[in-house]
């Protein structure tokens, strides 16, 4: 009966030199379009106190800044080296990092690009940003301090004529700072930038006046009298007040503002000793500061072991109740080597002198890792105060965030450790927590039926899933970034869905490329326990005409979804291998007799009434539990009428879906019992039957003969007839070699009603050459012959269904682990192999031809891990979504525009409306943005557009000012800048400069010449004249103020001489350019008579006397 539909006469073959068609090595350009997650190699965070976003860099050159909305970019580096330093250009679209082959990179967030790259010749040990501007201050090696700038408008790191001069503070603290090193660089607050911190590895702390280039204090560790305090046993510390002399160098390691103002720095020392110093005795007189010397520090100490970690971090947030005399400190390091890990924070007071500091409060918090970087903010732009919230980064790629006020009220308790509330990051994609174990990407098209009620169900689930946030009371501080633009009518919506080991599964709207989560389907079905408790997802598939979703877990269960409820939707059948139960909604009371016929069984089977209210989303309509294996593979068929279900153990069966039945299941004759790797149904297209479609559920019976080509682990293949579930094919790629088939891919057109089939090639008990690569024989008379991909770990074949030889066979350099095909305007299509070394392959078809190579290391600096292929899914379009740990990946190959993600539709990271409105705010000068932070910002923002008071061309003055300041200042190098006061307040007096008097030439005789001499005898030489009685041995007549002013001062101010002053110097140069105009002139004339001499000499030597 199955025979006549297929075609007798064999295929064929394509020629070997066939042709590419339209790609090219060219086209393969793989790149990043998305990013999701916290990367694993996370070591150093930043945070845009305007912008509100969050900036983290890794080990291998990444960096992922952070927003609101799901909003997420990635930066990758053309060199895979870590980063060591990195800090926003806040408000300016603009990141600053430092890598560690010490390369400062500029990135523009908008183009997600980097906008400049300087190679630093020295190694840098310190980078810090000037707030609110984009100078930055570079610390080397070598003790040298140097300053940059970037231009925006040139795009360009420049770097300063300004730097420290390392010999003016060598002389001062009396050693070299040629092999000592900058730990920190900080510009004191309030100091409009003139005046800077510096502090060396060696314990010297000096603060720079860079307007009077001079030092303003100097404070190091060697005779100072220290007061310790010992604060490991708190509450229960004791104050020593012995004072201990400590003569040898204290290392530093981090350094922090604890104040405002600028007037009291913490540091941070390698032997675990954290120190306050008192720097408001800068502008003291020396006779106070003196006094005030053994006043100006205090230690503390968290642990009181001799072996302490170093002070690694030091970060402040100001208590505004003690008058900027106290706060909280938050501290990673100072615990006894060997401890557990913790970050301490410690609420200091020394509101009556620093001298007096307490300590009024501690905890430590437990980390969840290994700690990496912290960074303090605030939780919402309005709100009034320091920070209140905290990020802390631990490996691997682990962002906790802490709420400050809740470490308060812990500091009360007795005990110092205690498990602190915290919330995680919420990653849109999560991959680890729970675990992710399978994936799938679907395309629904706009000609597809069900398009525009998937659309409506979308809408309302994201609307749904905002108001639970909303009511939960979840308020995420980061809020950075715009949304990229969303169209009305959008010809296409994606879909991106996970399955997980609790069972769970994950759909997400992928249309736009900032995902949005749709539903969260968990594994239980009300009361009712379906299959084993929390099975993990092993295989999942998406139906876009009827709208059902088919999940499989390792427990053999295969769970119908439908997204769209209708009114015959009340029941849930749960059907076994052989039995069915039916769970009828509330409002059903029936009971029923239902007879199954499964595998030619047949068994009676009764209804037991359940109440399933499922509630909105996603229902369950059906269950299938049929085998104990674990269900590797799924697909629905016949426009979503037919699903096929490979298993672990080699069995397949098919179910009608629309009668919740069962139409076979079979074993695939495997010698090994080898599981399904590859799957795939082909019917009849409904289309060609002339068969109406009242709805998309609604499926005719009438379109029921295909076949399921199936492909097991051990490289074996079946064919079996779709009607009666009859094996019509059955071969063994490598019969006598042991092999490990990855995956199949059948493409090609439908085969149609009018092929047949050859019972001769379809015989499954003819024997198959060693060389055979190909399966049953599937053509049609008009269409083009089927034809399938076959990839073991070391071969790859291309060969037409039925025959007996493959197209072509290649092998492959690498053990390959997972494959796919996209086609390129639906017309030519390639094959993509992924390696287990992580390399990535383009091959073209039929040929097999490599068209390009890459790797996700290049691509996204990933090493390939065990079983990752179980979650990588690809669509049609050249798109393959990868996951890493807390990573999810979007990668394009194609060098061509995306057709689904257009590049509007991408968000932004840098917000110029935000910037522009913190640009215009008045009534605060730059020193008081600098101290007071972002949330002023944003409240004298408000304050100002309510009142409509705000004077932008004032307050850009002051901020232009205020630039230009900086920039005079860092204009000329040390002890070069142009003065601008006036030296002497008295008369002014004219500055004589000798003029050059240049004339025509003129002709002397030898008579005038004579007077002339005669005349200027008597008028002595210059010398002379200038000092009067130059021919005597007398020495100069030394001369009062009075008689040089008498002599030399002329009437007006100071401005009028300068600006005589400047007249004659420009006169003096208008002559000295005029000399040396008539020395070229003289130089060129003398070149023409040598060479019209020589010339003349020429001619003249061959002459005899008689031509003359």
């Amino acid at each position: 009966m199955f025979s006549r539909f297929f075609q007798k006469s064999p295929p064929k073959h394509r020629p070997q030199n066939a042709v590419q068609g339209s790609f090219s090595p060219a086209s393969f350009d793989p790149r990043v379009a998305l990013h999701y997650g916290v990367p694993s190699t996370a070591s150093i965070l930043a945070f845009d106190r305007v912008q509100r976003l969050l900036a983290v860099g890794t080990l291998d050159g990444k960096i992922k800044v952070f927003g609101g909305d799901n909003i997420e970019g990635i930066l990758i580096s053309p060199k895979q080296a870590s980063f060591k330093n990195l800090e926003f250009l806040e408000n300016q679209g603009f990141l600053a990092s430092v890598s560690s082959d010490n390369e400062i990179q500029v990135w523009d967030l908008k183009s997600r690009q980097i906008a400049s790259a300087l190679k630093w010749e020295s190694i840098i040990t310190s980078f810090s940003v000037i707030y609110g501007t984009s100078y930055m201050y570079i610390g080397s090696e070598h003790g040298m301090v140097y300053v940059l700038r970037f231009d925006s408008e040139d795009r360009k790191i420049k770097i300063l004529p300004y730097y420290v001069p390392t010999n003016v503070i060598s002389e001062a603290i009396g050693m070299s700072l040629d092999h000592v090193s900058v730990v920190r660089v900080l510009h004191q607050p309030c100091s409009a930038g003139k005046r800077l911190l510096i502090a060396y590895d060696n314990g010297v702390i000096v603060l720079w006046d860079v307007s009077e280039d001079r030092i303003i204090l100097i404070r190091g560790h060697k005779d100072i009298e220290l007061k310790r305090n010992k604060v490991a046993s708190y509450p229960n510390d004791t104050e020593d007040d012995k004072l201990d002399h400590e003569g040898e160098n204290k290392e530093i390691s981090s350094v922090s503002w604890v104040s405002n103002d600028g007037s009291v720095v913490v540091v941070g020392y390698v032997d675990g000793d954290i120190m306050f110093w008192d720097l408001s005795t800068a502008d003291s007189p020396q006779e106070q500061e003196a006094k005030k010397m053994s006043n100006n520090v205090f230690k503390l100490q968290l642990s009181s072991a001799d072996r302490r970690l170093p002070i690694i971090v030091l970060h402040w947030c100001l208590n505004k109740s003690l008058n900027n005399k106290g706060g909280e400190l938050f501290i990673y390091g100072g615990e006894e080597i060997g401890s557990e890990e913790v970050l301490t924070v410690l609420r200091v007071d020394w509101s009556c002198g620093i001298e007096s500091l307490k300590c009024t409060g501690r905890v430590n918090i437990s980390l969840h890792g290994s700690f990496a970087d912290m960074v303090l903010l605030s939780s919402d732009c309005h709100t009034e105060g320091a920070c209140n919230m905290l990020f802390v980064l631990t490996n691997p790629g682990q962002l906790d965030l802490y709420d400050n006020d809740c470490l308060s009220s812990l500091m009360s308790q007795q005990e110092k450790k205690t498990t602190t509330p915290t919330m995680q990051y919420p990653i849109a994609i999560p991959t680890l927590e729970p675990c992710m174990t399978t994936a799938r990407l679907d395309v629904v098209c706009q000609d597809v039926k069900s398009f525009r009620t998937l659309s409506e169900i979308l809408v309302a689930a994201k609307q749904h899933s905002v108001e639970n946030q909303t009511s939960a009371g979840i308020k995420w501080p980061l809020t950075g970034g715009i949304p990229g633009q969303v169209f009305k009518d959008h010809p296409v919506i994606q879909i991106y869905i996970a399955g997980y080991h609790d069972g769970s599964v994950w759909i997400w709207d992928a249309t736009y490329p900032a995902l949005t989560l749709v539903y969260n389907i968990k594994s239980e079905v009300n009361d009712v326990k379906i299959g084993s408790a929390r099975a993990s997802v092993s295989a999942l598939d998406f139906c876009p005409d009827t709208l059902h979703l088919a999940v499989g877990d390792e427990s053999g269960v295969v769970r119908l979804y439908g997204l769209i409820r209708s009114s015959d939707d009340t029941s849930l059948y749960f059907v076994r291998e052989n039995e069915t139960e039916v769970f009828l909604g509330a409002e059903t009371t029936l009971f029923a007799v239902i007879e199954t016929e499964i595998d030619e069984k047949a068994d009676s089977i009764s209804f037991f009434l359940h109440n399933m209210n499922q509630g909105d989303g996603p229902h369950c309509k059906a269950v299938f539990s049929l085998q104990n294996s674990a269900v590797c593979g799924l697909q629905f068929a016949n426009l979503g009428g037919k699903l096929a279900i490979g298993y672990e153990h080699g069995q397949v069966a098919m179910l009608d879906i629309s009668q919740s039945s069962v139409l076979f299941l079979m074993n695939t004759e495997s010698h090994t019992s080898s599981a399904v790797v590859s799957l795939n149904a082909k019917f009849l297209d409904s289309c060609s039957l002339n068969i109406p479609q009242e709805s998309v559920s609604d499926i005719s019976d009438n379109s029921e003969k295909g076949l399921v080509f199936i492909m097991t682990r051990d490289a074996h293949f079946v064919a079996i007839d779709t009607a009666t579930g009859n094996m019509v094919c059955s071969r063994t790629m490598y019969p006598r070699v042991k092999s490990n088939a990855i995956s199949m891919h059948t493409i090609g057109k439908y085969f149609d009603g009018t092929s047949e089939l050859s019972s001769e090639k379809l015989s499954s008990n003819s024997p198959q050459k060693s060389d055979s690569g190909m399966q049953a024989n599937v053509q049609s008379e008009n269409a083009q012959p089927e034809v399938e991909i076959a990839t073991t770990i070391e071969n790859s074949y291309f060969g037409q269904i039925g025959s007996h030889k493959y197209i072509r066979k290649v092998n492959l350099v690498q053990r390959c682990c997972w494959t796919t095909t996209f086609r390129k305007d639906d017309k030519e299509c390639v094959l993509v192999i992924l390696y287990q070394s992580g390399d990535i392959e383009l091959r073209s078809l039929p040929t097999l031809e490599v068209l390009g190579e890459s790797s996700l290391m290049s691509i996204l600096r990933w090493n390939m891990k065990t079983d990752m292929e179980k979650t990588i899914c690809s669509s049609s379009n050249g798109q393959i979504i990868l996951v890493n740990e807390n990573e999810a990946a979007f990668i394009s190959l194609l060098t061509c525009e995306n057709e689904f993600w257009i590049p509007e539709c991408f968000p932004c990271l840098h917000d110029e409306i935000l910037a522009a409105a913190v640009d215009v705010t008045t009534s605060l000068c730059p020193n008081q943005n600098e101290r007071q932070g972002a949330p002023f910002i944003f409240l004298n923002i408000a304050k100002n557009l309510k009142a409509r008071k705000a004077d932008q061309n004032a307050n850009q003055a002051v901020h232009n000012n205020y630039l230009e300041n900086l920039e005079q200042l860092f204009s000329y190098p040390p002890f070069l800048k142009p003065s601008t006061d006036t030296v002497d307040n008295q008369d002014a007096f004219e500055l004589n400069i000798d003029e050059i008097h240049i004339d025509e030439p003129v002709t002397f005789s030898s008579l005038q010449k004579n007077n002339i001499d005669k005349r200027d005898k008597g008028k002595g030489t210059d010398r002379q004249k200038l000092f009067e009685d130059a021919n005597t041995d007398s020495k100069p007549k030394v001369r009062t103020t009075e008689e040089i002013k008498a002599k030399y001062r002329k009437t007006g101010d100071a401005s009028a001489a300068a600006a005589l002053a400047r007249d004659k110097l420009m006169e003096r140069q208008e002559k000295l350019q005029l000399l040396n105009e008539r020395t070229e002139e003289l130089q060129s004339g003398a070149q023409d008579f040598a060479s019209m001499a020589s010339e003349l000499a020429k001619r003249m030597e061959n002459r005899k006397w008689w031509q003359l």
